[in-house]
């Protein structure tokens, strides 16, 4: 039994293929324009409010709908859903129990993976982002479940938008593969 558990663990195929200098250089910029969109509403028209638009889990999402554009956890529906769903499940976790963050954060990225495993929105950036409502600064704290909106609902929509825009110009990439 030992044996064929440590078995499992050789893996089954081989490492992908590089990419292209090309396809580096569009994940680069894509990413790039993406997450400097983000940024820059939270630096320019955000400035001086208690609201806040970029999270960490927003750099995830970059690395998958720049970087793996036809894989299904970066299609729109999961990207959107993915943050929506987690961020309430966060916020609802941290409204609970405020007094045990660790069962909260541990509650929060369990609940939402199977959230949204149940939803057909898995977007792994969703789990850092129910973990941000539970773990975050006492501004994402005060925030409450307007965090669902903003940041992770109006930032994922900025990024979605840059996505469909930066991914359709050359003519080599095509985003997204589905809706729903």
């Amino acid at each position: 039994m030992p044996v064929e558990f440590f078995h499992k663990m050789k893996g089954t195929t081989q490492s992908p293929p590089r990419v292209s200098l090309r396809e580096i250089l569009l994940s680069w910029m894509g990413s790039f324009l993406g997450i400097a969109a983000v940024a820059s509403m939270n630096s320019h028209v955000l400035e001086g409010s208690d609201l806040i638009m970029i999270i960490g889990s927003f750099g995830a999402s970059a690395v998958l709908i720049y970087g793996a554009i036809k894989s299904p956890l970066a299609q729109p529906r999961n990207l959107m859903g993915g943050h929506v769903l987690s961020a309430f499940i966060g916020v609802a976790c941290y409204k609970l129990l405020p007094e045990a963050p660790w069962l909260a954060a541990a509650l929060a990225v369990s609940t939402a993976i199977a959230a949204m495993h149940a939803t057909k929105t898995l977007h792994p950036p969703g789990g850092a982002t129910a973990l941000i409502a539970v773990i975050g600064t006492d501004q994402i704290h005060a925030l409450g479940f307007l965090y669902v909106l903003i940041p992770a609902g109006a930032g994922a929509a900025i990024m979605l938008v840059v996505a469909l825009i930066f991914n359709n110009l050359p003519s080599s990439r095509r985003y997204p593969e589905f809706w729903l």
